[in-house]
């Protein structure tokens, strides 16, 4: 069962038997286009590692980088394979430095529509593979000597953004998420330091930056979604892909939300669920099960906005043997995926939990045991005491 290890520790022992995978092979030059990406690290901040992911490959490379296309595929090592195709080029930085040349360039690529065409030397040959929990794989990466980035035409909306010096970050993701830009371009554009009060932008590390959008993204939502009226009935929505699958219950009640997750014999016979949640007036410190909790969250709020309707949200994941980490992106794109099917829905609660425990791998039991919310509606108390 593997009991009391934290999430972290978890995905770090997964994510490291990852990194034996092999990446493409390239020398100290490369020709080619890019997604177009930019990766921005954390390590050592302010003073970051920065540069832009890039490909042999000519074309259309958008793909790549855009996880809102990738539930298509037939199985988890296709994305895998593709993602480490991909090359990390970096140079170390500070996060304000967004007047130099280099910037410009990354800022170049993070706003493209379409493909660049790029061209980059490094110091030495790029090597190693890269996995983590939070944002996608990528190859090798290497110090970058020289770019070069061909004429890139900007997508409209985040060129708007960018030359409007006098708005907030916090107001250009909401209205670029209304004007239908993909999450991941509103995310990679917001990295790149393309956003905000022209005195105030910087850099903002990779990982970081897909959490704050999808923490502005829900706030914004969540003020609309408690103006709504709650559901009249339970409703319980699937979706299946890639070694995972995921269960949303909703709730007739005002909001509050619940994450469980379970990691089911993916490196051997381990079974293990970890869980955070927040009542009607929200949580005060980062989540204990990190960035995927933000991403459902917005999946979710989300959907209820377009119903124009509040709930509760309890959000069951199981992924099972032959899952590897590729990101938040999943827990978003299949929460977004199951709350497009067609519901069943339920009169009472024990009807509603009984339908998910027929479905799901492990037992009801053994998430009631991990998790808050869904105890407590086990227990025939109203969820929405919680809101009071």
């Amino acid at each position: 069962m593997m009991r009391g290890l934290s999430k972290g520790f978890y995905l770090r022992r997964l994510t490291r038997k990852a990194g034996r995978m092999r990446s493409v092979a390239v020398g100290q030059t490369l020709d080619g286009t890019s997604p177009p990406s930019v990766f921005i690290g954390r390590a050592g901040y302010p003073k970051v590692l920065a540069g832009p992911l890039l490909t042999p490959q000519h074309g259309d490379t958008t793909n790549l980088d855009a996880p809102e296309r990738w539930l298509s595929a037939r199985k988890i090592a296709d994305i895998v394979g593709f993602r480490l195709n991909l090359v990390r080029g970096k140079q170390l930085l500070d996060i304000h430095d967004t007047d130099s040349k280099y910037v410009s360039q990354l800022q170049d690529i993070a706003l493209s529509r379409a493909s660049p065409d790029t061209d980059a030397q490094f110091e030495k040959a790029p090597r190693g593979v890269t996995f983590n929990m939070d944002h996608s794989p990528f190859g090798p990466s290497g110090q970058i000597k020289e770019l070069a980035v061909g004429n890139a035409k900007w997508d409209h909306e985040l060129e708007r953004a960018y030359h409007d010096t006098d708005l907030l970050a916090a107001e250009a993701v909401p209205e670029l998420h209304r004007q239908n830009v993909a999450f991941s371009k509103i995310q990679k554009a917001f990295s790149a330091g393309t956003m905000g009060l022209g005195k105030n932008r910087k850099l903002v590390p990779t990982r970081w930056s897909i959490t704050a959008v999808d923490s502005i993204l829900a706030d914004r939502l969540l003020d609309k979604v408690k103006e709504y009226a709650p559901i009249d009935s339970f409703q319980v929505y699937r979706y299946r892909a890639l070694k995972n699958s995921f269960t949303v219950l909703l709730t007739p009640t005002h909001w509050q939300y619940e994450w469980m997750e379970a990691f089911i014999h993916v490196m051997g016979r381990e079974e293990v669920i970890f869980s955070d949640s927040e009542p009607y007036h929200g949580k005060k410190s980062y989540s204990s099960v990190g960035g995927c909790y933000y991403s459902v969250k917005f999946a979710a709020l989300e959907a209820l906005a377009r119903m124009k309707k509040q709930a509760g949200v309890l959000v069951f994941r199981e992924a099972y043997q032959g899952y590897v980490p590729t990101g938040v992106w999943l827990c978003r794109e299949e929460t977004r995926q199951a709350l497009q099917q067609q519901p069943e829905q339920f009169n009472d609660k024990e009807a509603a939990l009984d339908s998910i425990a027929g479905q799901l791998a492990l037992p009801l039991q053994q998430f009631q045991a991990s998790a808050r919310l869904l105890r407590t509606l086990g227990a025939q108390r109203r969820l929405d005491a919680f809101a009071k």
